[in-house]
């Protein structure tokens, strides 16, 4: 009995107890991995440390599900959110816009930082973008999706004009890659997760881009057409980390691979600018012949 308990206890530990030990057995795993070494004493208790972690947690995962399963049904906060489409739309644009504004000011302050019209560029970049977000959330606070879609219509052609000037910028960080060869330098370790961030950011926004074409607004496909524009950028940017990286210093290789990249992400904003001004252009006559139709 006495040893069932005891295996119990360890299966089944405080739930704070397994919440404390997530991020030190990632952070040791990860440091002797890196500083120590995969051989030493230290590394293998690392493992031991991880694995005991992850096994706690999949012991309790049904447990987990259960409690979860129940919180959303009975949590009055998340039956309004499951409930509300236009509030689950809303916070979605408002965090998108607080991280971009971040990121901006971030940019900006490395710029003042540094002297650097590179970084003052990057700014420019996602400040743009983060008043694009502000000009199309001020719509959602007043009206309802499809609405006013004579006004979403403008306002989504409005967009893809600015998509159109942000190339100019996008221009710029190219020619800052390529002739002068600024680029970012990180660790490996950093490198490998900006490459995770930045693949799931870009999976997210096609993936936005798809779903809310269901609520019929031009307004939110503006939206998510900022981060997918956005997640581009990352990718050009996170490209150039690891060529700086990884790559065994071939500076011309870098370049090609810059500017092919670099060529593609300009063409497929520009594309989609022109899409967007094309659709939003046509339907816009549309709504003023039916107006037209329905006056007479």
């Amino acid at each position: 009995m006495e040893l069932k308990k005891i295996v119990k206890a360890l299966l089944y530990p405080p739930m704070a107890l397994m919440i404390v030990l997530l991020p030190i057995s990632s952070v040791f795993l990860v440091c002797s991995m890196v500083f120590i070494g995969t051989e030493s004493v230290t590394a293998i208790l690392s493992y031991v440390v991880a694995a005991y972690t992850l096994t706690v947690w999949c012991v309790r995962m049904p447990e987990i599900i259960r409690f979860f399963k129940r919180f959303k049904e009975e949590n009055r906060y998340v039956r309004l959110w499951r409930s509300d489409e236009r509030l689950r739309v809303r916070i979605s644009l408002y965090s998108a816009l607080a991280i971009n504004t971040a990121y901006a000011a971030m940019q900006l302050g490395l710029g003042l930082f540094h002297r650097s019209l590179w970084y003052y560029t990057f700014a420019a970049y996602y400040l743009t973008l983060a008043i694009m977000r502000l000009f199309l959330l001020r719509h959602t606070k007043r009206h309802a999706p499809g609405e006013k879609m004579r006004v979403e219509l403008v306002k989504y052609r409005a967009c893809a004009v600015v998509f159109l000037l942000l190339n100019l910028a996008l221009s710029m960080i190219v020619f800052f890659m390529i002739y002068w060869g600024r680029t970012f330098r990180h660790s490996e370790i950093t490198t490998i997760v900006m490459a995770a961030y930045t693949f799931t950011a870009f999976s997210l926004a096609i993936v936005n881009i798809v779903k809310y074409r269901k609520y019929n607004s031009p307004i939110y496909s503006a939206a998510k057409a900022i981060g997918l524009t956005a997640a581009c950028v990352s990718i050009l940017t996170l490209e150039s980390t690891m060529l700086t990286t990884f790559s065994a210093g071939d500076e011309v290789f870098r370049r090609v691979m810059l500017g092919s990249t670099g060529g593609v992400v300009a063409a497929f904003i520009i594309t989609m600018a022109v899409y967007m001004i094309v659709e939003s252009t046509k339907k816009i006559r549309m709504l003023k012949v039916k107006e037209h139709t329905g006056a007479e």
